[in-house]
C-alpha cells in the first residue's frame, strides 16, 4: 500500500478555511486544535469518542490532555505532513459537536 498524498499548500488553505476551528500547527505539519471542558470526566469522554472515530477511520490523532483540557493535532506521518485523512477524522471530530 502506498503513502497518502500530501496536500498541497492551496489544498490546506482551503482546509483551514472550511474549519475555522482549526489552525495550522506550529510546525506546519498538521491541524491543530484545543477543547475546553468543564472537568476531567467531560474530557475523557469526549476524547472516548474521538478514539472510537480514529479506530473505525485507522488514523489517530497526536492528542495532550490535562484535566479539562484537550489538545488534537492531526497529520500524515506517512507523508510527513496533511493529507485527507486528517481532513476526514477533522470533519468527524467536529461532528460530534
Amino acid at each position: 500500500m502506498s503513502a497518502p498524498e500530501r496536500l498541497s499548500a492551496a489544498a490546506i488553505a482551503d482546509a483551514l478555511a472550511a474549519r475555522p476551528a482549526w489552525r495550522l500547527s506550529d510546525d506546519g505539519l498538521g491541524l491543530h486544535r484545543v477543547w475546553h471542558f468543564k472537568d476531567f470526566r467531560q474530557a475523557w469522554a469526549f476524547m472516548g469518542q474521538v478514539a472510537r472515530l480514529a479506530e473505525r477511520q485507522g488514523h489517530h490523532p497526536d492528542w495532550r490532555n490535562v484535566y479539562g483540557l484537550v489538545e488534537i493535532t492531526l497529520t500524515t506521518h506517512d507523508c510527513g505532513g496533511l493529507s485527507a485523512r486528517d481532513l476526514a477524522l477533522a470533519a468527524a471530530i467536529d461532528r460530534l459537536e
